[in-house]
C-alpha cells in the first residue's frame, strides 16, 4: 500500500478546489444565462403584447435592435421604461 505524503495530500485537495471552482463557475454562468433567456422572452412578448394592445390608446414602441436589448436586459421593467420614454417623455 502506498503511503502518502505531504505533497501527494497538497496535490488532491487542489485538484479538489480547481474542480470545485470550475463547477461553480460553470453553474453560476449558467444560472445568470437562464436568467437572461427568461427576461429576454419576457420582455419581447410583453412588447409585443403592449404594441397589440396599445394600439387602441395610442400607445406603441417602436421595436429595434436598442428597444429589443433593453427589453431583454432588464424585463418587464425595461418594458415599462420603454412605454413612459417614448410615449410620455
Amino acid at each position: 500500500m502506498p503511503s502518502l505524503d505531504f505533497n501527494s495530500i497538497f496535490m488532491v485537495l487542489a485538484i479538489v478546489l480547481v474542480f470545485i471552482l470550475i463547477l461553480k463557475l460553470i453553474f453560476g454562468s449558467i444560472k445568470k444565462i437562464l436568467g437572461l433567456l427568461i427576461n429576454s422572452i419576457l420582455g419581447a412578448v410583453l412588447l409585443i403584447i403592449v404594441n397589440t394592445i396599445g394600439t387602441s390608446f395610442g400607445i406603441t414602441v417602436g421595436i429595434n435592435f436598442i428597444t429589443a436589448v433593453i427589453a431583454g436586459v432588464f424585463g418587464i421593467p425595461g418594458v415599462i421604461f420603454l412605454v413612459i420614454f417614448q410615449n410620455f417623455l
